[in-house]
């Protein structure tokens, strides 16, 4: 007796009861028309119906474009295109002498205010040094202002809001030109005092970035006009003489220090006393120690009219032992005779000579 095999569903999905048809057997236009490709990498892609060639051409193309974008990543942080975040702690601001010597206090609650409501929209200005710190060249104000600004524990600072700058990598091709992007930053921004302009000059030369002071004042201040040039370098004499005495010489006035650099090539002896009296006075506040500078100035010119300075004595042998030295005294020019052959007999006849001739 034949048996009869019930199946519930068909082993290719079909319902029960729908003739079984071998996938062999199926008519020639029914089996797909694409070939399998097999023994391929999965990184050349496992899409079917694509050729290998082409994957392959897209594989390159695409590793192309990133070494280009890597390529050119780096050439923008190199050549200080691209902004970077770096922490405030790795900046070290006294890389160069700071031209600026004063911060107004209403100007930096403004800036500090704006940080903390706008974030820092203008980056400063570094230079790479060792162990992954960084020199600062420009932007001192905002680097002061967002270190204030993550000091503060308030709730609307933001934990680590303020714990990173952000700046443009610089290479400067020698101090020179990164003292000459410090000034000319502060000069489009926040004009310096004539003071702070030479004082830089005077500092900028002395760390050995330019041959001496006049050629600082030159090169920083190129840009600017021949008269500010000499009024900058008329303040260099002011500088030299009184900058380890004064405490705000930041607020000397162009009148002033014009005129303290007039008394100090004119008098010698101008300076001694000057410094002599900043001293003895230490005056603790702007004010008070620019009316020191105006007084003294006004005794030492006597109504604009600075008193000349008194010749150098000067002392010649006339013949072997006899000297003559010519000099001021008290009541006018003094001549004095010394020497071996200065002697009763010279006496003599010296005052006898001039006796009849005066």
């Amino acid at each position: 007796m034949a048996r009869k095999r019930l199946s519930l569903t068909s082993p290719f999905g079909t319902p029960p009861g729908t003739p079984h048809t071998d996938p062999q057997d199926a008519p020639l236009e029914t089996k797909s028309a694409t070939p399998r490709v097999s023994g391929l990498g999965s990184g050349l892609g496992s899409g079917l119906g694509t050729p290998p060639i082409a994957r392959v051409a897209a594989e390159v193309a695409g590793a192309s474009a990133l070494e280009d974008m890597t390529r050119a990543w780096s050439e923008a942080r190199e050549g200080g295109r691209m902004v970077q975040a770096l922490p405030l702690d790795a900046i070290d601001e006294t890389w160069l002498v700071r031209d600026r010597l004063t911060l107004d206090s209403d100007e930096m609650g403004d800036l500090i205010q704006s940080l903390r409501d706008r974030g820092q929209q203008v980056p400063i200005e570094v230079v790479a040094l060792e162990n992954g710190r960084f020199g600062l060249i420009s932007g001192w104000r905002r680097l002061r202002a967002l270190k204030a600004l993550s000091q503060e524990r308030g709730a609307d600072s933001g934990a680590g809001r303020f714990d990173h700058v952000l700046a443009l990598l610089r290479k400067p091709a020698g101090a020179a030109e990164a003292y000459r992007a410090m000034v000319e930053e502060n000069e489009i921004r926040a004009g310096l005092s004539y003071y702070e302009r030479a004082r830089i000059a005077h500092r900028a030369a002395e760390t050995g970035a330019f041959d001496d002071a006049r050629a600082a004042v030159n090169a920083l201040f190129a840009a600017g006009s021949r008269a500010k040039r000499s009024k900058i370098g008329s303040f260099l004499a002011v500088v030299e003489a009184l900058d380890d005495r004064l405490r705000f010489g930041w607020a000397i006035p162009e009148r002033l220090g014009l005129g303290l650099a007039k008394a100090l090539d004119e008098a010698p002896d101008f300076r001694a006393r000057l410094r002599d009296r900043l001293r003895k006075a230490t005056p603790d506040s702007a004010e008070a120690e620019m009316a020191l500078l105006t007084r003294a100035l006004s005794a030492a010119t006597k109504g604009d009219a600075v008193k000349p300075a008194k010749p150098a004595p000067r002392r010649e042998e006339l013949r072997p032992g006899l000297w003559l030295e010519t000099g001021e005294g008290a009541d006018g020019a003094r001549l004095t005779l010394s020497g071996a052959r200065v002697d009763a007999a010279l006496q003599a006849r010296l005052t006898d000579w001039l006796k009849r001739e005066t």
